[in-house]
């Protein structure tokens, strides 16, 4: 068995000694320090012998849009229903189209589609102040566990 190993450690080492592997680590060597991968430096080895220089030369993209894009007629159709239902929240909205028109649509989705037609509107916040003291007054120690930063009122 020990002599099996020896014999072929020897055929590996003769082998590792060859030109052809030679060639390839000093390619190997090369593309690491272009920072290339082999596996895109043979892609275009294969293209340039297929097609020569023109092989070589970057082609546009054929898919322009998202596979799972919604369409325009429903995006046109998310609107309407949008602008017919104003009092309905982009949540709420989805909700409603899903449950009424049987058409499953995000409530994400039908947020971007409302704000690339310029149908939401930023918030209204309430402006609140302080009080001198808590309304809920404590009347023992550990009942009030947690509270809000808006209940403290900044003197200065």
């Amino acid at each position: 068995m020990e002599a099996g190993k020896k014999r072929l450690s020897g055929d590996t080492m003769r082998e590792a000694n060859t030109s052809d592997v030679k060639g390839l680590k000093d390619e190997n060597r090369s593309l690491k320090e272009l920072k290339v991968n082999k596996t895109t430096f043979y892609k275009w080895y294969k293209s340039y012998l297929d097609n020569g220089y023109a092989g070589l030369v970057r082609k546009q993209s054929s898919q322009k849009y998202s596979w799972n894009r919604i369409n325009d007629a429903d995006r046109d159709k998310v609107v309407g229903i949008a602008l017919e239902k104003s009092e309905l929240s982009s949540r709420e909205l989805a909700w409603h189209i899903t449950d009424t028109y049987r058409y499953y649509v995000s409530e994400s989705s039908v947020y971007r589609i409302l704000k690339s037609n310029g149908l939401i509107t930023t918030p209204t916040f309430r402006v609140m102040s302080a009080s001198d003291s808590f309304y809920d007054k404590t009347t023992s120690v550990n009942q009030m566990w947690q509270t809000d930063f808006t209940y403290f009122k900044i003197y200065g």
